[in-house]
This record gives C-alpha cells, sequence and structure tokens, in this order.
C-alpha cells in the first residue's frame, strides 16, 4: 500500500497521523480507501497508475467548476498527484444521512439552477465543450469548443464515439450511421444559451450527503445544452418523478424532448460500446435505424 502519511499531514496538519487505511467501493476504474486520521476525521482516497494521473486532475477540474455554480454540493478536493508511482485524488469523505423528504424536489432544483448558471469563464462567448478533454467513465471525451451545440454535439460526442466504434459495425451499419451524422439538425434544437453539465448524470454518479441532500460526484463536465444531462438521467431508470416535476418548474423544457432524448443517449451507448463491448450494439442500432 502506498504511504501517503506526509501527504496527509502536509494537507491536515502535521501532528495528523492515518489511523487506518481500507479499501471501499470505489467503482470499476480505481481503487478506492477510506483513510482514518488521529483527529477523528476520515478522507476519502482514489488511487489509480502513474500514468492515469490526468483522470484525476479532470475530476477535480470538473468537481471545481460545478462547485463555481454554488447550486449543488460537490465534495471538497483535498490533493491529487503522484507518490510512489500511483496517482491519486484524495477529498473529503462524505457521510451519508438518510434523505429527507423533500430530496428529490431539491435536487430537481439544484439540478436547473447548474443549468442555469453562467458557464462562460470555461467557454467564453456562449461557445460549446471545455477548455480540456476529460473522460466519460473510462473513455476520453473531446471538448474542443464550438460555437454551435448540434456541431459540437456531432463533431465530439457521436462522431467521435462512431469512428472508435467502427469495427462493430458492417457497411450498411457505417452508412446509416453518417446519414445520421448529416442530418443531425433535423432533429436536434440549439438552446437558449449554454449550460454547465455534469456529463454523466446516472444514479451512480450522485451520493447523498451528511445533510441528507444530493452530492454530485465522478463529473465529465463541459458547457452543452441541458437536455443531454436530463437526458442521461432516464437512461438506466430514471429518477424520481419528482425531480423532473421540480426541475420543469425551474427550466422549460421545449416539446420533442422525447425524441432527442434518445440521440443523447446514443452517445453514452456508443461509449459503453466502445468500453464494455456487443452487448451494446443492438440498442445503438436502434436510435441509429429511427433517425437515420
Amino acid at each position: 500500500m502506498t504511504d501517503y502519511s506526509e501527504i496527509i499531514r502536509r494537507i491536515c496538519g502535521s501532528r495528523t497521523e492515518i489511523s487506518d487505511i481500507r479499501s471501499v467501493s470505489g467503482g470499476d476504474i480505481n481503487e478506492a480507501f477510506l483513510i482514518a486520521l488521529s483527529d477523528g476525521s476520515r478522507v476519502f482516497l482514489k488511487e489509480n497508475t502513474r500514468e492515469n494521473a490526468d483522470f484525476f486532475k479532470a475530476e477535480m477540474t470538473g468537481i471545481s467548476a460545478i462547485r463555481k455554480t454554488g447550486a449543488v454540493r460537490v465534495p471538497v478536493i483535498l490533493d491529487t498527484g503522484i507518490v510512489e508511482n500511483r496517482s491519486y485524488l484524495m477529498m473529503e469523505y462524505l457521510d451519508s444521512a438518510p434523505r429527507k423528504r423533500d430530496y428529490w424536489e431539491r435536487f430537481g432544483r439544484q439540478m436547473a439552477a447548474m443549468h442555469r448558471a453562467d458557464p462562460s469563464e470555461w467557454t467564453p462567448g456562449g461557445n460549446y465543450g471545455f477548455p480540456e478533454d476529460n473522460y466519460i467513465g473510462a473513455g476520453r471525451q473531446v471538448n474542443d469548443v464550438h460555437t454551435r451545440w448540434i456541431d459540437f454535439f456531432r463533431d465530439c460526442r457521436l462522431e467521435v464515439q462512431f469512428r472508435r466504434a467502427g469495427a462493430f459495425f458492417d457497411a450498411a451499419g457505417r452508412k446509416a450511421a453518417q446519414r445520421l451524422l448529416d442530418h443531425l439538425d433535423r432533429y436536434l434544437t440549439e438552446p437558449a444559451h449554454p449550460s454547465l453539465l455534469h456529463g454523466d448524470l446516472w444514479s451512480g454518479n450522485f451520493v447523498t450527503g451528511p445533510e441528507g441532500y444530493a452530492c454530485l460526484i465522478d463529473p465529465a463536465v463541459y458547457a452543452g445544452h441541458a437536455e443531454a444531462d436530463l437526458a442521461m438521467t432516464e437512461l438506466f431508470g430514471g429518477f424520481a418523478p419528482a425531480f423532473y416535476d421540480a426541475y420543469r418548474e425551474e427550466n422549460e423544457i421545449l416539446p420533442g424532448y422525447s425524441d432527442r432524448r434518445d440521440l443523447y443517449n446514443l452517445y453514452h451507448l456508443l461509449n459503453h460500446l466502445n468500453l464494455f463491448g456487443g452487448s451494446y450494439y443492438g440498442s445503438v442500432m436502434r436510435i441509429v435505424s429511427r433517425f437515420c
């Protein structure tokens, strides 16, 4: 096990010692640990190979961007770097309290507020993307800045994933995918303004914090159309109805969203196809065939 004693003393105080380290669940990508400290506090640690240090830098930047909106809680990042040839990300450990009665309503309003926040610090001039690439799961997410949302989604989301997934498609499938890309603006709409997105907003990427309300984790942040975040919430079963009701009270969702939702989720299904294999091919092609 990597020795984090010096790092803990640097960020938590010279008299702080590590009392215990134990492995905890942290997803499929990283090793994760709960560190108990001599002052009674606890720290959450993610660890990976030295070569994956950029993964943690991107996560830190994404969490910082969400925090600056002031809309929804995210963990406090304590440190990131490389030690003993291992990359790491250290953050506050969030004790989980029972969910408050208005948990889902508050979460919906928080996400609506985040989507209304001005992302121009990251993409000036009303543009779409992010200053740097980051990661969607284990896959690299391209964030080249574009002036139009539909162009961004075509070039940096669908086209990138279709190219990576080329081996899964026969000639007919490739032609269908190209027809979809060529006519994407028939189906998608330009938003009134770019929104800062979590980017990977499914049930595994938020936790209940010590106040009994939602806290976002593991972002894949960029400036985009708010509908893309909402779509992801529905890909694997959806959130509670109260979340969507509260969101709609704050932010208008325009007609036709249910069709656009499937195109936005095509990106995530393609990413899963590339990461996890052919079991996602049928879901991908059902959407491609519907719109091409």
